[in-house]
């Protein structure tokens, strides 16, 4: 309830404020303390790593790594900082960020505003956990006049650090955030990618992020070029720029990416589509629209092995993810599934 009342008084202020003073808050240790695997049925092993649930809070959060023993301490099974790029970003003109409140969303045009890889190194590399994932989203400047060199360029950087690279195709709010959308261009980045990769001597996984945005052949060639690749995983999905005609808000017609309760279904078609057009054999994380356990739920039986949240958190506020791993852990229990395993992908069976 605490936690509660604090984001409402932060929404109170305009919404890029409001945000940074959450990250002031958790960076003073006024958010919750959590443990992360206080549920052994929510414990898993992807892609090389050992994730003690499957809930996290996703990047955009905290961009700057500034934060990341108080994301921690909310509970979830992994972090994901960033989006980071090569050389600090101021991002777009303010204001840039928008509630919707009577839609429980959000529109953001911030524009991977960030304090550039070097800064950010340093922090993920002091921050590092053995036993919590930790995860980097890479992006391009966007003035870059060679966005597939700041990719190898940030894969060089953070790959003896993290745990895994999302490699983030799928930015609607920056002049390079979606020109590798096109799968000869995805197919040259992720062979440079893998190289610089194996020339750094670690092993962190790839993760894939994709916009919802996308027709059906787009995204299937998309899939197809990442799989040859060997990604790892593949994260479903990014902000939207469609515009739902059930929005109420003053502000849905703000341009930028549409993320919160509107995206949920979009998101999940776009989960279920891929989840079985891969006959469930690569690991997804289910992002857009958790506001609640039984949204996070939901996208675990439609194919999800792991949730991300970020617009929930501004209207239930930092204790949502414990939240939401004490109502999975209930619904497995529910529906008879001993181990989260069970229950991915458990509504094509």
């Amino acid at each position: 309830m605490t936690h509660q009342i604090s984001a409402a008084l932060l929404r109170l202020l305009p919404a890029e404020t409001g945000h940074s003073a959450a990250l002031r808050g958790l960076s003073a240790g006024l958010g919750p303390h959590e443990r992360a695997d206080d549920f052994p049925a929510l414990r898993q092993e992807l892609c090389g790593m050992h994730f003690a649930n499957p809930v996290a809070v996703s990047a955009g959060f905290d961009k700057n790594a500034a934060v990341i023993p108080g994301v921690r301490g909310m509970g979830g099974g992994f972090v994901e900082i960033g989006g980071v790029t090569p050389l600090p970003q101021p991002g777009n003109p303010k204001p840039r960020l928008f509630r919707l409140a009577e839609d429980r969303a959000a529109i953001n045009r911030l524009g991977f505003n960030n304090e550039g890889a070097q800064v950010i190194l340093e922090r993920v590399r002091a921050a590092k956990h053995a036993d919590h994932p930790l995860g980097v989203n890479l992006a391009a400047n966007s003035d870059s006049q060679d966005p597939a060199q700041d990719f190898v360029t940030l894969v060089a950087q953070f790959a003896p650090v993290a745990d895994f690279l999302t490699i983030d195709i799928s930015c609607p709010n920056s002049a390079n955030g979606q020109v590798f959308l096109e799968p000869k261009a995805l197919e040259d980045l992720l062979a440079r990618l893998n190289e610089a990769r194996d020339a750094s001597g670690a092993r962190p996984a790839f993760f894939g992020k994709l916009a919802p945005d996308l027709d059906d052949d787009q995204l299937y060639e998309l899939i197809a070029v990442m799989r040859t690749a060997s990604i790892d995983a593949i994260t479903l999905c990014n902000t939207s720029t469609a515009r739902p005609s059930s929005l109420r808000s003053a502000n849905a017609a703000q341009r930028g990416g549409l993320s919160g309760a509107p995206l949920f279904e979009m998101a999940n078609e776009m989960l279920r589509k891929v989840y079985v057009h891969t006959a469930g054999d690569v690991p997804l994380i289910g992002v857009g629209g958790i506001m609640s356990g039984e949204d996070a739920y939901t996208k675990i039986r439609a194919g999800a092995s792991l949730v991300q949240l970020y617009t929930g958190l501004v209207y239930a506020g930092p204790g949502l993810v414990q939240e939401i791993k004490c109502d999975i852990a209930a619904r497995l229990t529910r529906d008879g599934f001993s181990h989260i395993s069970e229950a991915v992908g458990a509504e094509h069976r």
